[in-house]
């Protein structure tokens, strides 16, 4: 019975000695094409060796892989894109970061960089590796499409918070009339402005539905916001008029 018992065991554990040995085989045939100064059948090797087990792979790049040299890139890349794709979003934004190490104004690794930190609930690091990429690439579209959501949504914020507080006054002196209706020219200025600056490019690039949506809100806030202050310099001009 015992022997029966050791013989199964031996069977399930069979697969997973045949993988470590597979897995240190490629490894070691990894460093060879490294060596011979193959990296393209290096990184084919490396690929192989992520998909039977990334944790010794990512072990082999730490330890074994001369972290100045060329092929040093392309394998951090691949260890990036397949923690993305297991959505380890940690590891992968690891990845990416040492990749900009290397390159920091690549927009290749700044994007999904700042893709991971959104993944990760790093906005504002995320809001600044996008704005990065703009300097870089004007036209990029998936930054202009965070940027331009970004900034709607917390012009949107600002804007409902003004508004409650104005709305919490009974009877408001044109004082503070004045400093809502500048408050809202703010909001719009530094937000809404900036989300339809964005947004406008996203829909130039791809039909987007809901950024055409969005730009529509905009411009009706902005119709708002130049009547309000039309009717601010109405009121400066009546009061002129009235102290002549």
């Amino acid at each position: 019975m015992r022997a029966l018992t050791i013989f199964f065991l031996s069977l399930f554990s069979l697969p997973l000695m045949l993988n470590a040995q597979s897995v240190d085989e490629m490894l070691q045939k990894v460093s060879a094409a490294i060596e011979a100064g193959q990296n393209g059948q290096a990184v084919s090797y490396f690929r192989q060796t992520i998909s039977l087990n990334i944790d010794r792979t990512e072990m082999y790049y730490w330890t074994n892989v001369d972290k100045s040299s060329e092929i040093s890139v392309n394998l951090a890349n691949e260890l990036a894109i397949a923690y993305k794709k297991k959505r380890n979003y940690d590891k992968a934004y690891l990845f990416y970061k040492e990749l900009l190490q290397k390159a920091p104004n690549n927009v290749d690794y700044l994007e999904p960089c700042a893709e991971m930190q959104v993944y990760r609930g790093q906005e504002k690091d995320a809001l600044r590796m996008y704005e990065k990429i703009l300097q870089l690439d004007a036209d990029n579209l998936a930054a202009n499409i965070f940027l331009g959501n970004y900034y709607y949504l917390m012009a949107e914020r600002e804007k409902k918070q003004l508004e409650t507080d104005y709305k919490k006054i009974s009877s408001p002196t044109k004082m503070q009339y004045a400093r809502y209706r500048d408050g809202l020219s703010k909001v719009f200025a530094t937000g809404y402005e900036k989300a339809r600056n964005s947004l406008r490019k996203v829909v130039l690039r791809f039909p987007s539905t809901e950024a055409q949506k969005t730009l529509d809100k905009i411009l009706r806030i902005e119709k708002e916001v130049n009547r309000l202050a039309i009717h601010r310099i109405y009121l400066v001009c009546v009061n002129s008029t009235v102290w002549q």
